[in-house]
């Protein structure tokens, strides 16, 4: 809003040129989102605590440590993280470009199925929400949604099609399956962060660095000579999402704030649902889905040892891990949480600096 405002005032104040970079825009995102978490957080906590007396709802058949150290802690917190994302990107995008209003309707959509199965959950006093079904397809449809309006908007040949990385030039079109698979990628991307949400701040610092590392990359998508120069794909637009993703850091870095161990509220569906959407969404438009496999790799490995002992279990009877997602098979191996959630921040750091390094290796 202040870029659609302010720069107009340049000529008389010099000050108010500021505004028109990128660069000082995503940056005042990050800290107005943080500062914002941090005035709400408190005040939303406690909302949450007066009406969740029981907390959120602990699966019996998970860690049984868990009924005694995670019972009576509020769930929903994620609408903090979307609190200080909405507020700041209102605030310092361009609201004239429409990936941003793309990106916060996956955003805000996934948040209210998240919304609605936390809802449930609290209502019922039972782990589960909306039946897995109706969640999936209210899922689908948002991101299907979404990704017919990205194709509208991004111009051809990109409109449609796939970016290899490590091989410059190099594009598979998709034709109408594009809007399938870019739905795929959103609703895996939302899932895979809410199946790693299941410890006091696993989640929320590699959402960070995710984020940390689209703000970089949809600046050079979107700037003509930086993607001239790394031989990157240049989408015109996208740039201005580094806005939003440096509203997603500094929202990510508010909320671990009050998730920190012990963690004062947890995310729920309503965060992980929807910060996972975004930085799918994010990927779509700046053609970086197989980069966001490595980049989030660390959510992979928690959905991928999911699907495993699923089918292994459904196969053989026998199970691979001693309880999934991978989180719950170190605890079961007798780790400290902080310890396993501190070696999965690492591991997240790691594979985020290889998925950084595609931009160069071409």
């Amino acid at each position: 809003m202040l870029y659609n405002l302010l720069p107009q005032l340049a000529d008389e104040f010099g000050f108010f040129n500021l505004f028109r970079y990128l660069t000082f825009r995503t940056g005042a995102a990050v800290m107005t989102a943080l500062v914002v978490c941090f005035i709400f957080g408190g005040p939303v906590i406690r909302w949450l605590k007066a009406r969740q007396a029981e907390g959120q709802p602990i699966r019996s058949d998970g860690p049984e440590r868990h009924l005694l150290t995670k019972k009576g802690t509020p769930t929903m917190g994620g609408f903090i993280i979307l609190l200080g994302l909405t507020v700041a990107t209102l605030l310092w995008a361009d609201l004239t470009n429409r990936y941003v209003w793309a990106v916060l309707l996956v955003t805000l959509g996934f948040g209210a199925i998240g919304f609605a199965d936390d809802y449930l959950k609290l209502t019922r006093m039972s782990h589960k929400g909306l039946p897995g079904l109706l969640r999936l397809g209210l899922e689908i449809l948002v991101a299907f949604g979404a990704a017919i309006w990205i194709v509208e908007i991004t111009r051809d040949p990109l409109a449609t099609s796939l970016a290899l990385p490590f091989f410059k030039n190099v594009l598979l079109n998709l034709g109408w399956l594009f809007p399938i698979f870019a739905a795929l990628v959103m609703v895996g991307s939302s899932n895979a962060v809410n199946l790693t949400d299941g410890l006091d701040g696993l989640a929320i610092v590699p959402v960070m660095i995710v984020a940390a590392c689209f703000a970089l990359i949809t600046y050079l998508v979107g700037n003509t000579v930086f993607s001239n120069y790394l031989q990157i794909h240049f989408v015109p637009g996208t740039g201005e999402l580094a806005v939003l993703c440096g509203a997603l850091v500094g929202a990510s870095l508010g909320f671990l704030w009050f998730n920190a161990p012990p963690a004062m509220v947890f995310m729920g569906d309503t965060g992980s649902l929807s910060v996972g959407g975004a930085i799918g969404a994010i990927a779509v438009i700046t053609k970086h889905e197989l980069v966001l496999v490595i980049i989030g790799g660390l959510f992979v490995l928690e959905t991928v040892s999911v699907i495993v002992q699923v089918l292994s279990f459904k196969l053989t009877g026998r199970r691979v891990f001693r309880m999934a997602p991978l989180h719950h098979h170190f605890e079961q191996k007798g780790w400290a949480e902080p310890t396993i959630v501190i070696r999965f921040w690492i591991i997240a750091m790691v594979l985020a600096l290889v998925g950084l390094s595609t931009l160069k290796l071409r």
